[in-house]
């Protein structure tokens, strides 16, 4: 049997950091195969990983509810067949909702797995701010969660780390909310809370099977419908049309925060991307993430989240990491040619290419 954990987490949260801890305290003498699904044109994550020996098996093609609705069976019976791991680690795209990844794993009714624990990883610091600007795909993952584990809460005073947690409380009053900054406790204390919250994951489990327009079960032919919209967006390879009336929508996605709208993450996020071989110099890219991380900053859109790795013009590799008001710069090993990537909403892909220096 098969353990599946999936650890889901908006932009930046800390979900590679957090697998990266749990590899190497929490899962040891494991056979483990970590399943990622990046939102954007590249799949920066993965390098970080493979040293630990873990195989990867990455699926960067389109969106989370798409691709991984679509090809994830496939993906999965292909890695137990290859690979008979003791544990399958699912790192959905930032901007997944848990609920889509959760069903596509309910649907699957395969015998050889069982679904383990599903997290979401929340950015202490950012969790308001989320909440009230992407709070369709944020509180998504908050709601479906059995275990809530919280990134950079030492950033966080006592009295603003219980607001954060009585926010969360709002969107989930049964999960287990882990505060305490990561590195004072090991990894196998948080794997321990989030098998605990199996019976909570397994009744998450059960709503996810069920059509929340006619609450019935369903198998992968059923279909939604969204009237009041003047375009249908249909996904042919999941074998199923979305279909929802106007009065009915409104009501029945009350539990996704959202009244009116059931936004599609393509229609909501982008990605800019680049490979290049130019290098850098730390000043320059210390200049270049301060602009970019800058709040007041509109002209580049609302920038979520920022990775790379350059070539260093004093020799070296720089890899950075950007999310909303913060950045971090480090060193990094070469690799094959130099990548950006830059995710958000409603990006301007010139001014981001004009900042970085490249067309």
């Amino acid at each position: 049997m098969t353990k599946i954990d999936i650890i889901s987490g908006f932009l930046g949260a800390g979900k590679t950091t957090l697998i990266k801890k749990l590899i190497a305290e929490g899962f040891q003498g494991e056979k483990l195969v970590l399943i990622e699904n990046e939102f954007g044109e590249i799949g920066i994550d993965g390098g970080f990983l493979k040293d630990a020996g873990v195989q990867i098996n990455e699926m960067n093609s389109g969106c989370i509810c798409c691709s991984l609705v679509g090809d994830f069976g496939k993906a999965l019976e292909q890695v137990l067949t290859d690979y008979t791991p003791d544990r399958i680690i699912i790192e959905p795209s930032g901007v997944g909702k848990l609920s889509d990844v959760m069903k596509a794993v309910a649907d699957l009714q395969d015998d050889k797995i069982v679904i383990n624990s599903a997290s979401a990883v929340v950015d202490a610091q950012k969790c308001k701010m989320y909440m009230k600007n992407f709070g369709e795909f944020f509180n998504n993952q908050i709601e479906n969660a059995g275990t809530i584990i919280l990134s950079r809460s030492q950033k966080l005073s006592e009295d603003k780390l219980e607001a954060v947690t009585a926010m969360l409380r709002e969107h989930n009053a049964k999960a287990t909310i882990i505060t305490t900054p990561w590195e004072d406790i090991d990894g196998k204390q948080i794997v321990s809370a989030m098998e605990k919250e199996k019976s909570l994951v397994e009744e998450l489990m059960e709503e996810a099977r069920v059509c929340p327009v006619c609450g019935h079960h369903h198998d992968h032919e059923h279909e939604h419908h969204h009237d009041h919209e003047e375009h249908e967006h249909h996904h042919d390879h999941e074998e199923h049309e979305h279909h929802h009336d106007h009065e009915e929508h409104e009501h029945h996605h009350d539990h996704e925060g959202h009244e009116h709208h059931h936004h599609h993450a393509d229609d909501v996020f982008t990605s800019w991307g680049v490979e290049t071989p130019r290098s850098y110099t730390k000043d320059e890219m210390e200049a270049i993430l301060k602009v970019l991380a800058a709040e007041e900053h509109s002209d580049f859109g609302i920038i979520l989240r920022a990775k790379g790795m350059v070539p260093d013009t004093d020799g070296g590799w720089i890899y950075f990491d950007l999310t909303p008001e913060e950045y971090e710069i480090r060193e990094g090993q070469p690799d094959v040619t130099g990548k950006l990537c830059v995710i958000g909403s409603e990006l301007n892909e010139e001014k981001i290419a004009e900042l970085f220096h490249v067309k």
